[in-house]
């Protein structure tokens, strides 16, 4: 099934191409996370945390990691059909778009009072996660939005 925004849109998009390989990306974030945390806290000893209430530290679960990773790369996969049919540059947006995100979530925890340790393999988790969302929600939209022939 093929859907375009309009007449005049750039991209003609596979919809269902473009979402199945959103929810495949989404799978294989939660695996990469699943996997730095086994790497981090299993092979290295280190603590994985997210920010709770009350700005205060708590060791992240496996499962939240994962599920929070697996949202995201559907997220991603929103934004960048959004911009595919309404952004006059949608590549350029995305890549930065989501480029800044990874960064935010890379520095976030560096702003905390967790030990050193614990916010080099939060940051290195999410940088992961960030890297296999972003290059398959990239590569799944080319394929799955052909520019127009006019």
């Amino acid at each position: 099934m093929v859907e375009s925004s309009s007449s005049s849109g750039r991209y003609q998009i596979d919809a269902q191409k473009l979402w199945i390989g959103g929810l495949m990306a989404g799978i294989v974030a939660a695996g990469v996370a699943i996997v730095g945390l086994l790497i981090v806290r299993g092979v290295f000893d280190i603590k994985v945390f997210v920010p709770g209430n009350s700005d205060e530290v708590v060791n992240a679960s496996t499962w939240w990691y994962a599920v929070v990773s697996f949202v995201a790369a559907l997220l991603v996969t929103g934004l960048l059909h959004l911009l595919l049919i309404s952004a006059p540059s949608p590549w350029r947006f995305f890549g930065w778009i989501v480029g800044l995100a990874v960064a935010i979530v890379v520095i976030i925890p560096f702003t905390s009072d967790a030990e050193l340790s614990a916010k080099v393999g939060t940051a290195a988790i999410n940088l992961a996660v960030g890297i296999a969302i972003y290059s398959i929600v990239s590569g799944v939209g080319r394929s799955a939005a052909q520019a127009r022939t006019f």
